[in-house]
């Protein structure tokens, strides 16, 4: 069955850096495109990035362009997110997912930005 598996998180001063990753079984993880979408505390899901089959198309949302970085491996089927200069706004649980809509994402991890 689809297994998609984010770890990762945890608890981070302001301004600090966590890799998110993303292990995937069960589908042909590089024939799809691949999300990064958080639920922050009392809110909805918001897409934070994608990333095309080949790697050769990556978006961001404006709210993360610049300090966090997608990535994959297509030989080891796993998904990262690189967070850099982190800030409060970005305290959510992290999904990878294979729709940008996060219906079809994994378990999360939590990520805390506090000092």
């Amino acid at each position: 069955q689809v297994q998609l598996v984010e770890s990762g998180g945890g608890l981070v001063q302001p301004g600090g850096s966590l890799r998110l990753t993303c292990a995937t079984s069960g589908f042909i993880f590089g024939s799809e495109w691949m999300y990064w979408v958080r639920q922050p505390p009392g809110k909805g899901l918001e897409w934070v990035s994608t990333i095309s089959y080949s790697g050769s198309t990556i978006r961001y949302a404006d709210s993360v362009k610049g300090r966090f970085t997608i990535s994959r491996d297509n030989g080891k089927n796993v998904l990262y997110l690189q967070m850099n200069n982190l800030k409060s706004d970005d305290t959510a649980v992290y999904y990878c997912a294979r729709d940008q809509n996060g219906a079809k994402k994994g378990q999360g991890t939590q990520v805390i930005v506090s000092s």
